[in-house]
């Protein structure tokens, strides 16, 4: 099957179309022109409005990519990651005194809150343009429109899925906006969740399962589609629609090798997962919805991933010492190359105790296995400072954290940054623009058929059916080579939580799904640790704040080698609303989180959807 990010003209279109919409500081939602590309000159045939469905997946794109990837903020905000930057006030530690309406809240240096606030509009306004569009072409057949729609509402709902999962009750626009609106109202997060559903069961009715690599399709529609299900508390309706995304044939869990590292025996399947060459592979039969990066095609990004840069440990500085007291480390191409094995560090999205060491529960797991070069360790590398070559006995040797007195073996006493295991077969991609290594361009997984299976799993957990729940946590178990759970184990959310946390780390937005699962528990009644839950205090007593308390080892308990202390609270469950936004709504009501300075002037949220 073709790429739709090969066709040059659709690319071009795209690139101009997503040029000229991104500037949201003045209005974030005043609609901005579209240059050549006008809706007269592109939505008149249905290669027009694939040009405009690829902006929107080039929009959607970015989360992955760049200095400060946004992704980071969605994991530092859990129970997985902390921010780990630790030379200067600002970054998203404390997250008490940083978390405002008024901060800096798009800043690769502090956190992307305000990023998604931006994009998740653009996006949104995007779709719309396309959904208003397509019914005034009367050359396209009904069977076209249709799949166009789908595909655009496909993206207009995974951006209200994230905005009410980041920031609860949001304003609302379903109708492209031709002109300034100042007079939004806040809506709430139900009737937005009712209306995307309904958007989304036309779109999985109408697209096919089959499609060009990187475009929308019924199983990422599906998929999604489960998440909403799953929000609304539709327990049968998100089983019954991720029945038909597993059983479809089109799509399969991989469970042998493939792939371009398919004949090294030291590897294995999870490995072969996370090539970025093997992500659009036609083996690849789980990849329900990726988003693109080459080197060399003109859509690549100019970054890559950086994925080495943000959630590797800063290791390639002198503050590392051997146990005679010298430095031992350098960054460069020398003969010890820790460079291009595992890249530049900075420690910026610092793994915690809980997804380095207490969410591993079998230690056949691929997905932590060490001696296939899956998981790395600090203690896996060696001291590879050239001067010290003939000097000291521990050239070439593994690292140690502390000398044989029990000295801590790092200058600048730092562990937050400097010391910590990562997941090196979802992190590593060969860079091409850079030495040392700091994450090159690859194709990147947003919904892979293994987190279907996790959120059936979720469905039946919610619905009392134990087993059902356990069978589809064992299909992704087994696979990474772990001993598949007994049908008679008792669990929990937690249980199917850790499983999404070994499966999905730098793939999932985290903070988005505890969320949502925080509202779940609310509805339901469900208790977790003996504890049950309501939406009357959903801001000040709920499971994402004592789900991340309870495994994350910093938030409420240390502090970093600056003094900075680590908080979160409960109303760290939603993002705060950007103050600017508010304030530019200057005719209607845009209401602030509990929690936050300016929720004092709330007024109820509309329930339902005015246009």
């Amino acid at each position: 099957m073709k790429n739709i990010f090969k066709n040059k003209k659709i690319t071009l279109a795209a690139a101009l179309i997503l040029a000229v919409s991104t500037s949201c500081k003045d209005s974030w939602l005043t609609p901005q022109p579209l240059s050549l590309f006008t809706p007269e000159n592109t939505f008149i045939d249905e290669a027009g409005f694939k040009s405009a469905l690829a902006a929107c997946s080039a929009n959607l794109k970015e989360e992955w990519y760049g200095d400060g990837s946004p992704i980071i903020t969605e994991l530092l905000f859990s129970e997985m990651a902390v921010e780990g930057t630790t030379d200067k006030f600002g970054p998203a530690v404390d997250l008490n005194v940083l978390i405002t309406p008024d901060a800096n809240l798009n800043s690769a240096d502090f956190n992307r809150i305000g990023w998604y606030w931006e994009r998740h509009w653009l996006g949104i306004r995007l779709a719309n343009t396309i959904i208003d569009k397509i019914p005034t072409v009367a050359s396209m057949k009904d069977e076209v429109k249709n799949q166009l729609l789908g595909k655009a509402y496909f993206y207009r709902s995974y951006h209200y899925y994230r905005l009410v999962n980041q920031f609860g009750d949001v304003p609302t626009s379903f109708k492209e906006i031709t002109s300034p609106k100042l007079d939004f109202q806040t809506v709430k997060r139900e009737a937005i969740l009712a209306k995307i559903k309904g958007d989304l069961d036309f779109a999985f009715k109408n697209v096919p399962f089959a499609g060009d690599k990187g475009d929308v399709n019924k199983a990422s529609i599906g998929h999604l589609l489960t998440k909403v299900n799953l929000s609304l508390g539709l327990y049968d309706e998100a089983i019954a629609i991720a029945d038909q995304v597993i059983n479809s044939g089109t799509y399969k869990l991989v469970t042998g090798r493939f792939g371009v590292d398919a004949s090294n025996s030291t590897k294995n399947v999870t490995w072969d997962l996370h090539r970025p060459a093997n992500k659009f592979s036609s083996a690849n039969t789980e990849v329900l919805f990726s988003v693109t990066d080459r080197f060399g095609l003109t859509s690549a990004s100019t970054t890559g991933t950086t994925s080495m840069r943000q959630a590797v440990p800063f290791f390639s500085n002198s503050a590392i010492l051997t146990p005679d007291g010298r430095s031992g480390l350098v960054p460069g191409q020398v003969e010890f190359d820790l460079s291009t094995r595992f890249g530049r560090g900075i420690g910026r999205c610092r793994a915690t105790n809980y997804s380095q060491y207490g969410v591993w529960d079998d230690e056949k797991d691929f997905r932590h296995d060490t001696k296939s070069g899956n998981w790395m360790r600090m203690e896996d590398l060696v001291y590879n400072n050239t001067a010290i070559k003939g000097v000291s006995p521990f050239y070439g040797k593994s690292l140690q954290l502390k000398d044989a007195t029990g000295k801590l073996l790092i200058s600048n006493g730092d562990t937050i940054r400097n010391w910590f295991n990562w997941p090196h077969y979802k992190l590593y991609v060969e860079d091409q623009i850079r030495i040392p290594f700091q994450g090159g361009n690859s194709d990147w997984y947003v919904y892979r058929l293994a987190e279907t299976y996790l959120l059936r799993a979720e469905a039946h957990w919610f619905k009392g059916n134990n087993a059902l729940a356990i069978a589809d946590l064992n299909a992704v178990r087994t696979r990474a080579n772990c001993s598949p759970y007994s049908e008679n184990k008792i669990i929990d959310i937690g249980t199917i939580l850790d499983e999404r946390g070994r499966e999905l780390y730098y793939e999932e937005p985290r903070k988005t799904e505890l969320t949502r699962i925080a509202y779940q528990m609310a509805k339901s009644g469900k208790s977790y640790n003996g504890k049950t839950y309501s939406l009357q205090n959903f801001s000040t007593a709920n499971f994402f704040f004592d789900r991340v308390v309870e495994k994350n080892n910093f938030y409420n308990k240390v502090k970093n080698i600056r003094g900075d202390s680590y908080t979160i609270s409960p109303y760290h469950v939603l993002w705060p609303i950007p103050r600017a936004a508010i304030l530019a709504n200057s005719l209607g009501q845009i209401n602030q989180n509990l929690g936050y300075a300016g929720s004092e002037s709330n007024k109820p949220a509309l329930d339902k959807i005015m246009e």
